[in-house]
């Protein structure tokens, strides 16, 4: 397929950026806005974004309201692309605080969220965000219509295996070792899934502020169900954690991946790996071995 004729793809953060290569092939031209590593809870759009914004033919987006910065960018950009929530139809969860606050100098501002965006965190909700990405291509490019549906057939198929084998996992951890600590709750679809129950003192964003009550209840939450590890996470300040760590008398278990991939040379560069990565890191620090 020529250069020209390629579908221009803005992905908003890495996780989807991923998808849409899977499903598009050589058949587009992604641009990712949020790369490996990156925070799109707390991410601010640069010039460059909205020049390639305008030109898009198809922009993917996480939608509930993960990308805080996503309207003003497409309003700013004029584009004419096509917006699509990959999230559409998939099984979400309610966020149990309905939203967080944040704090401005010695204000504190509620921020209204009222759905957890970590869909992804879930393999089956993952193949229903490549389902989403493969209908929007082929509305886009009828031409190209086939091969997304071939690729994403298969990789659907290899999502289904990848499911299984984190079932199989979890299921060789031993029932009174699947608590565990994180800094942001991030990870309650992967808890819903799989059945790892996951401790955290910050809610669904990361731009939600721990309060010495909200670390303090966590400390007690540790003890009483006997948490097995705490996790530092790639997108956010390891402090935390590890305060929570020498508070509870835990070790920090390794670094898990939540809502961006690693760079290619890093043991997440792929949303496959990164499940795969999260998995076997909370396997180890529990010795489910």
């Amino acid at each position: 397929m020529a250069e020209e004729e390629k579908l221009n793809v803005i992905a908003s953060f890495s996780i989807l950026g991923d998808f849409a290569q899977k499903v598009g092939g050589d058949r587009i031209e992604l641009r990712t806005l949020v790369g490996p590593d990156g925070d799109a809870h707390v991410y601010e759009p640069r010039p460059s974004d909205a020049i390639a914004m305008a030109s898009a033919d198809v922009i993917l987006v996480n939608g509930l309201q993960l990308e805080g910065f996503l309207p003003r960018l497409v309003e700013a950009s004029g584009t004419s692309a096509m917006v699509v929530e990959a999230t559409r139809d998939a099984e979400i969860l309610r966020d149990p605080h309905g939203g967080h606050y944040h704090y401005y100098g010695d204000k504190a501002v509620f921020h209204e969220a009222p759905f957890d965006p970590h869909a992804w965190q879930s393999v089956r909700n993952a193949k229903i965000y490549v389902k989403n990405i493969a209908d929007a291509f082929c509305k886009a490019d009828t031409e190209g219509c086939d091969a997304y549906k071939s690729n994403a057939t298969a990789y659907r198929a290899e999502l289904t295996k990848l499911d299984a084998d984190i079932q199989q996992a979890v299921a060789a951890i031993p029932q009174d070792r699947r608590v565990v600590v994180v800094g942001h709750n991030a990870f309650r679809y992967f808890e819903n899934a799989y059945g790892i129950t996951f401790l955290s003192p910050q809610g669904i964003s990361t731009e939600s502020e721990a309060s010495a009550a909200d670390l303090a209840g966590v400390v007690r939450e540790i003890k009483g169900k006997r948490a097995a590890a705490v996790f530092a996470e790639n997108i956010s300040d390891p402090r935390l954690v590890e305060q929570i760590a020498s508070e509870s008398g835990l070790d920090v278990g390794g670094t898990l991946y939540s809502d961006a991939l690693s760079a290619a040379d890093g043991p997440a560069a792929s949303y496959k790996e990164m499940m795969r990565h999260n998995v076997n890191t909370i396997r180890a620090a529990t010795k489910a071995d």
